[in-house]
C-alpha cells in the first residue's frame, strides 16, 4: 500500500511542479506548453494509478492520453503558427489588436 501513496505522491508532485512552471516560466509559448504536457502527464499517471487501485477499466486512460496527445499536436500547430507569423514565440510581441 505504500508503493500505491508513494506513487501518487509522485504525480501530485508531477502536476504541481507543472504548475508552477506555467507560472513561473510563462514568457514563452513553448515553455507554456511544455508545462501544460508535463501537468497532463501527471494528471495521467494519477488516473492510471487510481483506475487500476479500484479495479476499473484501463480504457477510460487510453481515451485520455488520445486527447492530450491531441492537445499537444494541436498547440505544435500554434507553436509553429505563432513562429511564422510573429518571427519568436514571446508572448510579450504580440500584438492582441492586430488583426
Amino acid at each position: 500500500m505504500t508503493n500505491l501513496s508513494f506513487m501518487v505522491a509522485c504525480s501530485f508532485f508531477m502536476i504541481f511542479c507543472g504548475l508552477w512552471s506555467f507560472m513561473k516560466y510563462h514568457k514563452h509559448l513553448l515553455n507554456s506548453l511544455l508545462s501544460l504536457e508535463f501537468m497532463m502527464l501527471g494528471i495521467f499517471w494519477l488516473l492510471s494509478f487510481q483506475l487500476s487501485g479500484v479495479g476499473g477499466d484501463i480504457y477510460f486512460s487510453l481515451f485520455f492520453l488520445t486527447l492530450a496527445a491531441c492537445e499537444g499536436a494541436l498547440g505544435l500547430c500554434l507553436l509553429i503558427f505563432v513562429v511564422r507569423s510573429h518571427g519568436n514565440d514571446r508572448f510579450s510581441s504580440f500584438n492582441l489588436l492586430e488583426c
